[in-house]
């Protein structure tokens, strides 16, 4: 198989630092990496011929131009754009700061638009390419204590399907992926607050930044819509977001149950 190149954003933590390093290790791969955590990316990462780093703020147009124009420069094209990047500031709408509604949607959704619209334009001059944006179950439910973030996560998926439909016929694919509860950062500090806001976040399972490396190879294999992980998890949330009214009745028990789950958890990490 030929040399393939990838930009994965968020790659100083988490998910996108876990699949940088896959990529990296196996071999077969340039590899663009950014972050707005560029001190977190270097420690990380050594750039290499093979591997471009690229501090970056995923909400700017102009620092997107730069990103794609410098891997096309240096690696010839771009097979694939992973947009992992993502923030997560849980509140009940009422105690959001006002200037979390710009930071939330931003970096999780306009930012990944921007990035999604220009490497799509960098691939059908190039006639192949393939985008693979990370989602949440959050984004196929509405998610009290985490409006900002499903909202964000939602219109993600819902352009990332559209686009994906409009530019099947250029020979790019767009694919959503969809977990539940990661243990990344992020997820620490949902331990580390213990606030009810998270509750409904912990009412299903925790993946791991594993799970999400073989969401990544079946997606690059199959090429589907959308993978929802776990499965049964995303039947769940879309049957909920079918009939949102469901949620008047579900919701107290669901956070109790949330909550239980975040304790035993604190518990067992020894906060």
């Amino acid at each position: 198989m030929a040399v393939q190149t990838a930009i994965i954003t968020g790659a100083a933590s988490g998910i996108g630092k876990h699949w940088a390093e896959v990529l990296s290790r196996i071999g077969g791969y340039q590899l663009t990496l950014a972050d707005s955590n560029e001190t977190g990316l270097r420690e990380a990462f050594a750039p290499s011929q093979n591997i471009l780093l690229r501090p970056f703020d995923i909400r700017s147009v102009e620092q997107w131009r730069k990103v794609i124009e410098e891997t096309q420069q240096r690696f010839g094209r771009i097979d694939y754009l992973f947009n992992i990047a993502g923030v997560s500031r849980q509140s009940f709408l009422l105690s959001q700061p006002v200037e979390n509604i710009d930071l939330v949607l931003d970096v999780n959704l306009k930012g990944a638009l921007i990035g999604m619209r220009l490497a799509g334009e960098a691939m059908a001059k190039q006639g192949a390419g393939h985008i693979i944006n990370v989602g949440s179950l959050a984004g196929l439910s509405p998610t009290p204590g985490n409006s900002l973030y499903s909202a964000a996560k939602g219109g993600l998926r819902n352009a990332s399907i559209a686009a994906a439909i409009e530019w099947r016929t250029k020979g790019i694919f767009v694919t959503l992926i969809a977990p539940d509860l990661v243990d990344t950062p992020i997820m620490q500090k949902h331990l580390e607050a213990g606030r009810e806001e998270v509750a409904l976040t912990y009412t299903g399972i925790t993946l791991t930044v594993q799970d999400i490396e073989q969401a990544f190879w079946k997606a690059m294999r199959d090429k589907p819509l959308e993978i929802n992980l776990p499965r049964w998890r995303g039947w769940l949330t879309k049957l909920n977001h079918a009939v949102p009214a469901m949620m008047f009745w579900l919701y107290e028990p669901m956070k109790r149950r949330g909550m239980k789950r975040l304790e035993k958890i604190r518990k067992q990490r020894g906060m």
